[in-house]
C-alpha cells in the first residue's frame, strides 16, 4: 500500500510510510509502538475506501516526540463597556513517524 487516510484525535490524516505527523496526544513513551486501527482509505494499485472503515489495513508507527503545539490566544471583547479578557491554550501532541501500511 502507499498511502491510507487514517482518522486519530477527531481528524484525518493522509500518510505514507516514513512520513511524520503530528496528532493529539497519545499514550506512550518515545519509541514506543503505535498502530492505528481506524483505516478511512487505503491507496496504492488500487483503491479501498471503507464504509466507514476500511477491513483489515492497519497503520503502525512510531513515537518520535511527546511535547506541546504553539499558543493559540483567545481575546474577548465587547467594546465601550471595559471587558477585555485574555487567555492562551497550548495543545498536547504527539510527533509520530508512520513505519507500514498494511
Amino acid at each position: 500500500m502507499a498511502f491510507a487516510v487514517i482518522r486519530t484525535g477527531g481528524k484525518q490524516y493522509r500518510v505514507e510510510p516514513g512520513a511524520v505527523i503530528r496528532v493529539e496526544k497519545l499514550p506512550g513513551d518515545v519509541g514506543a509502538a503505535v498502530e492505528f486501527g481506524e483505516v478511512l482509505l487505503a491507496g496504492g494499485d488500487t483503491i479501498r475506501i471503507g464504509t466507514p472503515l476500511v477491513e483489515g489495513v492497519k497503520v503502525r508507527g512510531e513515537i518520535v516526540a511527546q511535547g506541546r503545539d504553539r499558543k493559540v490566544l483567545i481575546f474577548k471583547k465587547k467594546r465601550r463597556k471595559n471587558y477585555r479578557r485574555r487567555r492562551g491554550h497550548r495543545q498536547s501532541i504527539t510527533t509520530v513517524r508512520v513505519t507500514e501500511i498494511g
